[in-house]
């Protein structure tokens, strides 16, 4: 038996532009930690024994951390798309919009559709990717939308708040 797996499917290239500037800014971020990180790995490894040295083995892990995601970050951003402008039809749920749905009980729930690279489920941003925005988007307000897990909810307002803020 075999570990093979299929590859994920690819997250759509969409991000807005306060996502795609928090990405720069994470960017620099690492490589400024990055300087830190080899300059505190080249005081460990001349301390001598580098097999029992905790120090240095700590740093090295951290370095390859730091190493995957700026790698990550490099192939992936340029690929990225940057959606700066709202959609003509703002009475329909496309990209960028904040929805909010309300269920049979009168409870409100507020999602926006951003990029995979910018999803915060737990701040209520949601991927486009995600089986609940896929559900959402084209439709129109007082839609019935059937969500796994949350039930029949209905649209009761479409909001596009500014892509670049």
């Amino acid at each position: 038996m075999t570990r093979w797996r299929p590859p994920a499917p690819r997250a759509a290239p969409y991000i807005t532009a306060a996502g795609f500037r928090a990405l720069e800014s994470e960017a620099r971020a690492l490589w400024e930690r990055r300087h830190d990180v080899v300059r505190h790995l080249a005081a460990a490894a001349a301390e001598g024994d580098r097999s029992e040295n905790a120090e240095y083995q700590y740093r090295k892990k951290e370095l390859r951390e730091i190493d995957r995601r700026i790698g990550y970050l490099q192939r992936r951003m340029p690929r990225l798309k940057v959606v700066s402008e709202r959609p003509e039809d703002r009475s329909r749920v496309f990209f960028g919009a904040a929805v909010e749905l309300e269920d049979g009980d009168g409870g409100l729930r507020r999602f926006r559709i951003v990029g995979s690279d910018e999803a915060a489920p737990a701040d209520g941003a949601i991927s486009l990717d995600s089986p609940v925005a896929r559900r959402l988007l084209g439709r129109a307000l007082d839609d019935e939308v059937e969500l796994e897990g949350l039930g029949t909810m209905v649209v009761t307002a479409i909001d596009y708040p500014d892509p670049c803020a």
